[in-house]
């Protein structure tokens, strides 16, 4: 596995399927920043749902249908949710066509990537993987990142980047700012 973090703004995102899992994907990616998506699901009532959750439009184009080829062609991966591989394989095949990366989620063999489990603490972002291999394991220590990384975490990292930007400012190496960032850490006793 090579670990990669996209960055949405620059990528066309499409995510297609039903059910429980859909939600879950469109709030992880929502989490993420997606903005530049594209929601494609064919199950009955499915935008009064995501509005009744509190989800607003937020940019997200939505299509009342499952995607067609030529859907695919405008974009950069695909999220397949909730779907059974029935369904799942002949459109994982037409984005690769596109030249599009597809994760079917509980279906390894039908993905390009893997999700990871993620803990979100502002614009720190803790990741673990197995691969696709135990996706419980990788929850397990998940939760326990999670409680180690508390949410105080967000306003840390803000932190941290105010003096980075000011260390930069002040014409120090970058020896010096990871000096600095060290010494902060330690008095602040943030990572134990």
């Amino acid at each position: 596995m090579i670990p990669i973090a996209l960055d949405p703004a620059r990528i066309m995102l499409g995510l297609a399927g039903r059910g429980a899992a859909l939600r879950r994907r469109l709030a992880t990616l929502r989490a993420g920043n997606a903005r530049q998506l594209v929601l494609f699901s064919d199950e009955p009532g499915i935008r009064d749902a995501l509005h009744s959750n509190g989800a607003t439009n937020d940019g997200i184009a939505r299509h009342d249908r499952l995607p067609q080829p030529a859907d695919l062609a405008g974009l950069d991966v695909l999220r397949i949710a909730g779907l059974p591989q029935a369904v799942a394989a002949p459109m994982a095949a037409a984005a690769r066509a596109h030249g599009v990366l597809v994760n079917v989620e509980d279906q390894a063999d039908l993905c390009d990537f893997h999700s990871v489990a993620e803990i979100r603490r502002g614009d720190l972002l803790l990741t673990v993987s197995t691969g696709g291999r135990s996706p419980r394991l990788a929850g397990r220590i998940r939760a326990r990142l999670e409680r180690q990384f508390d949410p105080e975490w967000a306003a840390r990292v803000g932190e941290l980047a105010a003096l980075r930007q000011r260390w930069r400012g002040e014409k120090n190496s970058m020896a010096e700012v990871s000096a600095l960032t060290d010494a902060v850490l330690t008095s602040a006793g943030w990572l134990g």
